[in-house]
């Protein structure tokens, strides 16, 4: 069996950048287990999707795809994970972590529970992920895309620690990108920008999307395509970047 397989965390809404990149890399015969909290999303304001897992799964269609919720601030989720993809599909060549945790807090009320949480699923689990998947990684070229939100190009002072959490994400990215390529890994972050996910209130999406030039919010699928072609053998020779993909959003108006 020679079909690539691909683990992608933070899966749980079809609206989801997540579950965009599930479609996409369905679309080049991966392979997939998929992961999410759902839960997490329950607890939002924006609120879950009752039926988002079992739709993803079957708009995903035949494939031996699995699905496998997972607690990131759990040490042993991470490594869990990989394990089960190897053991289901026999390897592991592509790791997606799209996972977030995001809540606000704000520079004057930080909560040091908020800022711990923060670290753990962001940083921690991510770090876990990447060292466990390289691990696991035999033979051929592996691919690991992480996410962030351009914390660099702008303050986030009401998301802190998001802020702060992702930064580090996009540092991780360029501190491993020699080490995973002396492996045969390519490691790229993706900062997709403002992004449509349903999250956002009405005029929260007027207001963003006039700092857009094209008028209009980036979409999951925006991301999702850049992570497939990450995620292909045209991108063998890009590693250890932070790519603003973000249609010239203007943070500044």
């Amino acid at each position: 069996m020679t079909q690539r397989v691909a683990l992608v965390t933070g899966v749980s809404r079809r609206i989801g950048i997540g579950a965009a990149v599930a479609r996409r890399l369905a679309a080049s015969e991966h392979r997939l287990l998929l992961s999410g909290l759902p839960s997490y999303d329950d607890e939002q304001p924006y609120g879950g999707d009752p039926d988002g897992i079992a739709a993803i799964m079957a708009e995903l269609g035949a494939g031996p795809h699995h699905y496998a919720p997972a607690d990131l601030t759990d040490p042993d989720a991470p490594g869990a994970l990989v394990q089960d993809a190897v053991e289901r599909f026999g390897r592991v060549d592509t790791l997606v972590a799209v996972h977030t945790y995001s809540t606000g807090n704000t520079f004057g009320a930080l909560d040091a529970a908020e800022i711990d949480r923060h670290l753990v699923v962001n940083i921690r689990a991510t770090m876990l992920l990447v060292e466990a998947f390289a691990a696991a990684h035999e033979a051929g070229a592996g691919r690991v895309v992480l996410f962030s939100s351009g914390q660099r190009l702008g303050p986030m002072i009401g998301e802190l620690p998001y802020a702060v959490s992702k930064a580090a994400v996009e540092s991780l990215t360029q501190q491993l990108g020699t080490t995973l390529m002396r492996r045969g890994i390519t490691i790229n972050c993706v900062n997709p920008g403002p992004t449509e996910t349903g999250w956002a209130s009405a005029d929260t999406q007027t207001a963003v999307a006039e700092l857009f030039p094209g008028g209009r919010w980036g979409t999951p699928d925006d991301a999702a395509r850049l992570v497939a072609w990450l995620c292909s053998p045209d991108a063998g020779w890009v590693t250890g970047q932070v790519i603003d993909s973000e249609g010239g959003f203007n943070r500044y108006g």
